[in-house]
């Protein structure tokens, strides 16, 4: 039996890496069929924490704990996500992918949280932001994209980068519809820009927010509303992008004015456009492919960080995907055969 040994520093990082209950330790165990306990050092200097396992076994799970020893130094807990995230990499062979992930702090929010990358494709994609004028964020929900976007637009415009932040998405009614709304115009579009509102009001506070808005120094605004329009020294988001015409789409990015940035999110998995209705971000990904200073990033499930049974939800929702194409597949091809 092969036995690995990782030093930690302090009693408390011990605590959290192993979780509430030793829960981050047992996924670790029952991920690659070892032992791990905490054996504390007699001269009291660090924690010393044993694998026991066989060496193909205690290798990966030796590699997990020190990403975790990693993270716990700089989070004050590790949520059980995470833990599965870094099991998941590191027993696919990408464990080199993790480093420099959950480092970076994009922003503060306004009760004092701290804003990271969750996942490696979090990483690159606030990277593609930081280095692009231009980015497309495509990939199913869950993935942080809108979230992320307005974070980076809220740390470029308290860092005086950008004078202003436009928020926007197509108003189109997720499979239902709701009819006429009471109210003035803004009460009107209010249900569309939620998620929006949502964020901000995470990044900023409520209060903030909306003496910010008071300025024009935020705005959100339905996507008709940006025809006709050159915004300068702004960070625009439009988001729901799927939602989109190609017109509306072509329209959108032909807005962008000097010193400005902009990111576009949409999941084409979930297009509400009416049946036989070409998407503008699909067409957008193909067209601006290999442009410079345009970036596409395309995140997977493994990016997903709301609940776990979201990605599960996901990868059902594509194996069924996939077994309708194929089964649809192999209908056509047996009546080919028979019309022959």
């Amino acid at each position: 039996m092969a036995q690995k040994t990782i030093n930690i520093p302090s009693s408390e990082i011990t605590l959290r890496i192993f979780g509430n209950f030793d829960r981050n330790v047992h996924r670790i165990e029952e991920a690659f069929g070892v032992r791990i306990y905490n054996r504390e050092d007699t001269a009291g200097d660090f924690d010393t924490v044993v694998i026991e396992g066989s060496e193909s076994e205690c290798v990966p799970a030796a590699a997990v704990l020190e990403q975790l020893k990693r993270l716990a130094q700089t989070n004050d807990s590790i949520p059980d996500q995470t833990v599965d995230y870094v099991i998941s990499m590191i027993a696919d062979g990408r464990g080199n992918e993790l480093d420099g992930y959950g480092d970076d702090c994009i922003c503060i929010t306004s009760k004092g949280r701290p804003i990271k990358a969750k996942t490696v494709g979090q990483k690159k994609y606030v990277e593609a932001i930081k280095k692009n004028t231009i980015v497309l964020g495509v990939g199913p929900a869950g993935t942080g994209k809108t979230f992320l976007a307005v974070a980076m637009a809220v740390k470029a415009l308290r860092a005086h980068e950008v004078s202003r932040i436009i928020l926007t998405r197509p108003a189109v009614e997720a499979g239902e519809r709701l009819g006429f709304l009471p109210g003035d115009l803004q009460s009107k579009i209010d249900p569309y820009l939620r998620p929006l509102y949502d964020a901000l009001y995470e990044m900023l506070g409520m209060e903030n927010c909306a003496r910010l808005m008071e300025k024009m120094t935020i705005e959100i605004a339905p996507l008709a509303y940006m025809r006709g329009r050159t915004l300068d020294d702004c960070f625009i988001i439009l988001d729901e992008a799927q939602n989109t015409t190609p017109e509306q789409m072509k329209m959108f990015l032909t807005r962008l004015g000097n010193g400005s940035k902009a990111v576009v999110t949409g999941d084409l998995t979930q297009t509400d456009l009416p049946f036989g209705t070409k998407s503008g971000l699909l067409e957008a990904v193909k067209i601006l492919k290999g442009i410079e200073d345009i970036a596409i990033h395309e995140f997977s499930d493994r990016d997903v960080v709301r609940h776990r049974l979201v990605q599960k939800i996901i990868l059902a929702y594509e194996k069924y995907g996939r077994e309708k194409a194929e089964k649809a597949a192999g209908a056509y091809k047996a009546r080919r055969r028979g019309e022959k």
